[in-house]
């Protein structure tokens, strides 16, 4: 067992950045939950309410209880023993399980001492290591253990050392075993031996299922098992130049391999990266760095291709340039480094029955077209949330996955129901429309139309009138009211004479045709 004592504070106190040898205490619902060694010399103790412990430490600094912060910090404890001894299980932040590795590096206490130095050198200071059979004993162990220390329980010794510990060792159990200790208190039992030489079946009968453990414990009977967790696979992968090279052309060719190796890795691990960082380094510094999402999945083409891409939009003919606080590369590059950020399995990218020939086709010819006018340049509509026909589209480089669009699923009030438009205008020419009189129409404040839509023409009197035959609206939005000719707005379906079908937009400034549905 590796023990990190009061490690609720510790971590609390480094999110803070206070000072560590601050009296603290981590509250929940206002008692204390855990308490550090300056706390403690002024009388703090787990179970006080905020009240009476604030009482006893003017001083006190309260911390807010974050199981998911506690985990976090403790992730580099579990890193570190981890590569030491594989097979580490965390059992709670701040304390460890593992195989004693002792044949490892001689002997226990060589392997405890070697634990110990990793830690101590990863910025974490009390550290206490106990060894024994079981789990119960080992933790115990670690908990007698003086700061950057170990204890060793030797083999079948695990009953005579546990039969003189006080009772209050249970109360790590949390409430359950706080309330436990305190009826073992009141029956006179003062030691985990006075416990384990009572009969099993009057504890059982008297403590029930929870007491009846404690007995198996305390007489060194624990079978308690942990299950040990698997290190993640590393799917990173890496090729370095050496001279570095200077030309973009020159790296893409290089990172073939390196790309293969890559995506043959991944499948090693039945996995497919939908995400992949690639980094470049010059002169040992990351230079460049870019997150690509793919629709599908990565191939070791589609790597190689975004290598050039990242890299090429920081050159000048064909030669690395330099740039100031634009992410572009300063140097030649002496590293290119893949890194897999979204990885799914690989059964659910897999091909249709006929396989998929023909969208590889396709891919490969937009990609040949992306290498001579440019990654952003070749762009797909897709449909995102919004109430114009222009606002529901969305423009993203092919073979990069949407991010950031505006959910469909919302009600967006004011947009116009369906069949959708088949043209949409990217810039809406103006219109007229205009009643009975010849007055043109318009919409109040409420929301109400001045007169029925009669005539209107397109393009500023360049089209003749045309009357309308049907029309349905005003569909109202109220939208960008602080920017200078938007506002109150609304749109309407008209029919023309000949048939044809327009949406037309009264905005503060005007009539414009927005779409049609030819």
């Amino acid at each position: 067992m590796v023990w990190c004592p009061d490690w609720s504070v510790v971590a609390a106190l480094e999110e803070a950045e206070a000072s560590p040898r601050s009296p603290a205490a981590v509250l929940s619902a206002n008692v204390v939950e855990v308490c550090n060694g300056p706390a403690r010399s002024e009388g703090v103790r787990r179970g006080q309410r905020r009240r009476d412990a604030e009482a006893r430490c003017p001083g006190l600094l309260v911390l807010p209880t974050n199981p998911d912060r506690d985990a976090r910090a403790f992730e580099p404890v579990l890193a570190t023993v981890e590569d030491l001894r594989p097979g580490v299980a965390s059992l709670r932040p701040g304390l460890l399980a593992v195989r004693a590795p002792g044949s490892w590096y001689g002997t226990e206490e060589e392997a405890a001492a070697t634990v110990c130095q990793a830690l101590v050198e990863t910025g974490v200071w009390d550290v206490r290591i106990g060894i024994a059979d079981d789990l119960f004993t080992a933790e115990q162990a670690a908990r007698t253990a003086k700061v950057q220390s170990w204890e060793v329980v030797a083999v079948g010794g695990s009953a005579p050392f546990l039969r003189g510990l006080p009772v209050h060792v249970l109360e790590g159990d949390g409430p359950q075993g706080r309330e436990l200790v305190s009826l073992l208190q009141r029956l006179g039992l003062r030691t985990l031996g006075d416990l384990a030489d009572l009969p099993g079946a009057a504890v059982e009968h008297r403590l029930g299922l929870y007491g009846a453990e404690v007995r198996r414990r305390a007489r060194g009977e624990d079978a308690a098992l942990f299950g040990a967790r698997t290190p993640p696979p590393e799917l990173d992968a890496e090729v370095a130049f050496e001279p570095p090279l200077d030309s973009v052309e020159a790296i893409t060719f290089s990172v073939r391999t390196t790309a293969e190796r890559f995506v043959t890795q991944l499948a090693h691990h039945q996995v497919v990266a939908t995400g992949v960082r690639i980094e470049a380094e010059a002169e040992g510094a990351v230079c460049s760095s870019r997150t690509w999402l793919h629709p599908r999945h990565f191939s070791a083409r589609d790597l190689v291709d975004r290598v050039h891409w990242q890299l090429q939009s920081s050159t000048v003919g064909g030669s690395l340039r330099s740039a100031k606080d634009s992410g572009a590369v300063r140097a030649p590059i002496d590293r290119v480094r893949f890194l897999p950020e979204v990885v799914e399995p690989a059964a659910a990218h897999g091909e249709a029955l006929w396989g998929a020939a023909s969208d590889d086709l396709v891919e490969r010819g937009v990609a040949r077209i992306q290498g001579m006018v440019g990654f952003d340049a070749v762009r797909r509509p897709v449909l995102q949330g919004g109430r114009s026909p222009s606002a529901r589209q969305s423009l993203v480089p092919w073979g990069e996955r949407p991010v950031d669009l505006r959910p469909l699923d919302r009600p967006w009030p004011g947009r116009v129901p369906g069949p959708a438009p088949v043209r949409v205008f990217a810039t809406p020419p103006a219109a007229e429309v205009v009643d009975d009189a010849g007055r043109e129409v318009r919409v109040s404040d409420r929301g109400v139309v001045t007169g029925e839509p009669r005539r209107f023409r397109v393009g500023g009197g360049v089209l003749p009138w045309q009357p309308v035959t049907a029309w349905a609206g005003p569909w109202p939005t109220d939208e960008g009211w602080w920017a200078d000719g938007v506002g109150l707005s609304a749109r309407f379906q008209v029919v023309g004479a000949d048939g044809r079908a327009w949406l037309l937009l009264r905005a503060p400034d005007g009539w414009s045709l927005e779409a049609g549905y030819d």
